[in-house]
């Protein structure tokens, strides 16, 4: 499989897809962190210069994990996955760890700080993928042997997120996790177990900053002055731009009243600015770079490559979705960032590699303008 030639060129829409969304996302975080950037360092594009110092690096990268093909990474997957453990427990429990507002997500290596729980993203869909493809669920009780290395993996990498804290992150892990297990023939009962199974204990260990949150979500404006301000002023955000916006470049929420405008909350910064039509217009953009995704790797003709396209793309979209639920107030404040859009480095770099993917793995899928009735069933 390594040594086949690809069946076509990448897909190209979701490339110009990927790039659209990455130049708004820059035009963003100039707009966004403009006023921060001149307080912090007396430059209005401080932000938008780092963001294009990780686009470079991150596409650098992303350039490599496309030419090479997609099979190759996969005898990585183990020791990554471990590797991700690893730098979580570095994080957490020794000094390398770097706290910010109350969490402990970052460390620094070679004088480069990354975080691990955005590594974490992509090395455990790429085990999810090799364990799922290696051990397939056929019939009877072939679920144990993938459920067995599975879970403990899972189970001790969210513990390890959770512990930093870092909620958001662990939804999108859990979430992508279950979505890539639904692939196969996993009993029901067993997602139907799960829930109460692992849900209901993590209640016990909430911190008490998360219940707030939950307070917050049931009645942001009973809060506005304190613990509620920062999803209240995301509301005046958006009611401020109405249906085109007050402009762009031209946010009042950007000076100092909307906490973590060009990162978590930066699309409350597009609906100030540019409106409810160009929220709409964002929110479509990812829609048509999913749906496109999806719809090309379904054509992947091994199971690998399917499990590996489907996982990269879930994940994205899972934290796509919770990112606008939660600047919405549709869902409590949790801190994740929007994939292309939002300032941060690691997240940036972590989107463009699992794209990287994406790509390359459209390079092996059969485009058809129609799928033919006496084609093998390719789902996954």
């Amino acid at each position: 499989m390594a040594k086949r030639q690809p069946a076509s060129p990448i897909d190209f829409p979701v490339l110009f897809l990927t790039l659209v969304l990455l130049a708004f996302g820059l035009i963003m975080v100039l707009s966004a962190g403009a006023v921060l950037g001149f307080n912090a360092t007396q430059n209005s594009y401080f932000y938008v210069l780092q963001q294009l110092k990780w686009v470079g690096i991150g596409s650098v990268i992303a350039a490599v994990v496309v030419k090479v093909p997609y099979t190759f990474w996969r005898r990585f997957s183990g020791i990554g996955v471990l590797v991700s453990v690893i730098l979580l427990i570095a994080v957490i429990f020794t000094g390398a760890g770097i706290a910010a507002k109350g969490s402990a997500r970052w460390i620094q290596f070679a004088g480069i700080t990354i975080q691990p729980s955005e590594i974490t993203k992509l090395t455990l869909v790429l085990f999810y993928a090799h364990i799922l493809d290696r051990f397939p669920v056929k019939k009877g009780k072939d679920w144990r042997v993938p459920l067995g290395i599975l879970l403990p993996f899972t189970v001790v990498i969210l513990a390890l997120v959770y512990k930093q804290p870092d909620l958001g992150t662990v939804m999108v892990l859990g979430l992508t996790s279950a979505v890539m297990l639904l692939q196969t023939e996993l009993p029901t009962l067993w997602f139907l177990a799960a829930v109460p199974a692992l849900g209901l204990p993590l209640m016990y260990f909430i911190h008490g900053y998360q219940w707030q949150r939950i307070l917050v979500w049931l009645d942001p404006w009973k809060y506005a002055s304190d613990i509620g301000y920062q999803i209240t002023n995301a509301e005046i955000a958006f009611g401020s731009g109405g249906l085109f916006g007050v402009g762009l470049g031209r946010s009042l929420q950007k000076y100092g009243f909307l906490p973590e405008n060009h990162t978590d909350m930066i699309f409350a910064m597009v609906g100030e600015e540019l409106g409810l039509l160009g929220t709409l217009l964002l929110m479509v953009l990812f829609i048509l770079l999913y749906a496109r995704a999806y719809y090309v790797i379904r054509e992947c003709p091994d199971r690998f490559g399917r499990l590996l396209g489907f996982g990269l793309v879930s994940s994205l979209a899972i934290q796509t979705a919770i990112n606008l639920s939660v600047v919405t107030g549709v869902l409590p404040v949790t801190g994740i960032t929007l994939p292309l859009i939002s300032y941060g480095g690691s997240s940036l770099v972590i989107t463009l590699v699992e794209l990287g993917l994406i790509l390359n793995v459209t390079r092996y899928c059969v485009k058809s303008p129609k799928i033919e009735r006496n084609l093998p069933n390719l789902s996954v």
